[in-house]
């Protein structure tokens, strides 16, 4: 477990109840990966990704959430590296490596046997590194044959360095030969394109690069993929043609907001799509970051109806580090995840965890918040709560950025 750092602020707790934290070994710096996987002796382990060096993945049985125990912990050959992103399938498991600088190695995806999560094995290694890469920083896993992702490449050289990754997918049906499939980028970032280079943002907006974030594919709609792309806004495209991917919309609401685009989650059955943007500037700089409503009856005309409320912004925008929305529980389609039309829960950083009921979509209703102090260790002296999972038992997990590992929660409403 881990110590709490004295905060200049109240935590706030509404509708959640923490039943158990763990700094997981003194390394509480979480990306954006959260995975449940059933081991063949019954037991619940929770896969998660490292946000930076020097550790890799971290498993945490959690078949009691209230004691919540490491099983593994991983390091990372070289300090350049990061594996913000994972998930598993079965006994598989996919790990994203992005590196800090173009050219470095290692950089791509790995596959990993986890049949014993005590001793993860190495499958495949996919190399994504170049002169322009930095290999993959997200992956999408959910399916057992196609890992999708947010990626470079050796041979794609991009006009503008910010833009060094793009649509890319692997099958793996033969996990110790995974082949690429499919790949697609926003025309003019690529060096040889014949549409011209994207309007980059300018002051007082960020210029954060027009490149591939989240890679969400359902089978609700197999062909068809759900596409954050930072300044580029989100995109879906059609992917019944693995090999020639087509756009059929895209909704950019930047300018006049500051742009980073992160996650599209499509709720299906009501014919709607969440948006979020990310905070990436410290003291809210760039806000307003949001979680976005849209409605997306047309798919290929989605219209923005509503965003999920904050309240008391100037007070977070003062608390140190980053504020506004980030990701949220992506419905991944897996049966150890929980599924909601109607609730979206959200990370917001030193906003901690947010819940909204969106029974009436143009007006969504806070019903859930948890902001807990800052954990010890906190360079911003705040809490930076960076992503979120509830697996089928409506159980919650959200991962603080820099330092305060694992929280696990129960709902109340």
């Amino acid at each position: 477990m881990s110590a709490v750092a004295k905060s200049a602020y109240e935590p706030v707790v509404r509708n959640f109840k923490l039943i158990a934290h763990h700094g997981l070994n003194g390394f509480g710096g979480m990306g954006e990966g959260m995975s449940i996987q059933i081991a063949r002796d019954g037991r619940r382990i929770l896969w998660l990704a490292h946000e930076s060096a020097p550790k890799n993945f971290t498993a945490v049985d959690v078949s009691d959430p209230r004691a919540p125990k490491v099983v593994v912990q991983t390091d990372l050959p070289a300090s350049h590296m990061r594996s913000n992103s994972l998930e598993t399938v079965g006994d598989v498991m996919a790990v994203a490596y992005q590196t800090k600088k173009h050219g470095q190695q290692p950089a791509g995806f790995e596959l990993f046997d986890i049949s014993v999560p005590e001793a993860p094995k190495s499958i495949a290694f996919v190399d994504a590194s170049g002169p322009g890469s930095r290999g993959v920083h997200q992956l999408w896993f959910c399916d057992g044959e196609t890992v999708h992702m947010a990626a470079g490449a050796p041979d794609f050289v991009a006009n503008n360095p910010l833009d060094d990754q793009f649509y890319r997918a692997f099958d793996v049906r033969n996990p110790s030969k995974p082949v690429e499939v499919s790949r697609w980028w926003l025309p003019g970032t690529r060096q040889g394109d014949a549409a011209p280079p994207p309007t980059r943002h300018k002051p007082p907006r960020y210029d954060m690069g027009f490149r591939a974030h989240n890679t969400n594919v359902y089978p609700e709609r197999p062909d068809r993929l759900y596409l954050g792309y930072i300044d580029g806004g989100m995109f879906i495209l059609d992917i019944a043609d693995r090999a020639s991917p087509k756009p059929l919309c895209r909704w950019d609401n930047s300018p006049p907001f500051c742009g980073f685009t992160h996650t599209v989650l499509p709720l299906f059955q009501r014919e709607l799509l969440i948006v979020t943007d990310e905070s990436v500037v410290d003291d809210a700089k760039d806000w307003p970051k949001l979680i976005w409503i849209l409605d997306g009856r047309e798919e290929t005309n989605p219209v923005p109806i509503a965003t999920c409320p904050v309240a008391n912004v100037e007070d977070y925008a003062r608390r140190g580090g980053r504020f506004g929305a980030h990701n949220i529980h992506e419905n991944v389609p897996r049966p150890t995840a929980w599924h909601s039309d109607r609730i979206i829960l959200g990370t917001f950083f030193n906003g901690g965890l947010r819940a909204y009921d969106t029974a009436n979509p143009y007006q969504p209703v806070e019903v859930g918040v948890f902001v807990p102090p800052a954990p010890a260790g906190a360079p911003t002296n705040a809490i930076q709560l960076n992503d979120v999972f509830v697996d089928e038992r409506q159980v919650v997990y959200a991962v603080d950025r820099h330092a305060g590992g694992l929280y696990i929660l129960e709902m109340g409403f």
